[in-house]
């Protein structure tokens, strides 16, 4: 299970400040819409050179011009750029046929999407990484709703993402779940020790992982 750690609202240096306190405890980094909007191409290409061996996770939320946007994020050094769910299927199409051409990844986002139907729809477009998003604005009414988790519940073979307000204290619900990967923004960088936040929050989900793995081997 990966921790994504999402950066968005910070200055450039606020970035590489959080960056040097978690990089030993975090898997992903996120480079958010905002920054990349405030600051361009340019900063993904001094985060994955100042860490180049973490996955770089270009947060573009595109919805149109999908190639375009994905060889922007691809040649800047990202590993894995996102794209909306309710974009239409030429362009997600069109990413994934990039993305393929540069052996990255493309994270469909599925913010916004209440139909099932589209599920079916991305894995036959060849959608392979999805985002359980709940959106910052959604956040203000509440913590992440794990009812989110139903729209993928028959759909086992997408790997998930799960992003949205996440703390040290809505975790262990999340875990319960089973993502692939947590994308945790302000609860670790808005922490007053974020290394230790960082830290904890892959602790906890380490010690899932290893629950999970006994628990697995008794149901055999």
């Amino acid at each position: 299970m990966n921790l994504q750690l999402a950066l968005d609202r910070l200055t450039k240096e606020q970035c590489m400040q959080v960056l040097a306190e978690t990089h030993e405890h975090i898997d992903w980094i996120e480079i958010g819409t905002g920054i990349i909007k405030e600051y361009g191409m340019a900063i993904i290409r001094e985060v994955k050179a100042s860490y180049p061996s973490k996955l770089i996770v270009a947060d573009m939320k595109t919805c149109d011009a999908g190639k375009y946007e994905a060889i922007q994020a691809f040649e800047a050094g990202a590993d894995i750029t996102t794209v909306m769910a309710f974009s239409a299927n030429q362009t997600i199409s069109d990413t994934i046929e990039i993305a393929n051409q540069f052996d990255k990844q493309i994270m469909i986002d599925l913010l916004g999407i209440t139909d099932e139907n589209r599920m079916t729809e991305l894995k036959e477009l060849g959608v392979n990484l999805v985002s359980l998003h709940f959106g910052k604005d959604m956040q203000q009414e509440g913590e992440f709703q794990t009812d989110l988790f139903q729209l993928i519940k028959n759909h086992p073979n997408f790997e998930v993402a799960v992003a949205g307000g996440i703390t040290l204290q809505s975790l262990p619900d999340l875990l319960a779940q089973q993502p692939d990967t947590i994308i945790v923004g302000s609860g670790i960088t808005q922490a007053e020790n974020r290394s230790e936040a960082a830290k904890l929050m892959k602790g906890m989900m380490k010690l899932n992982e290893i629950n999970h793995s006994y628990s697995s081997r008794g149901n055999n």
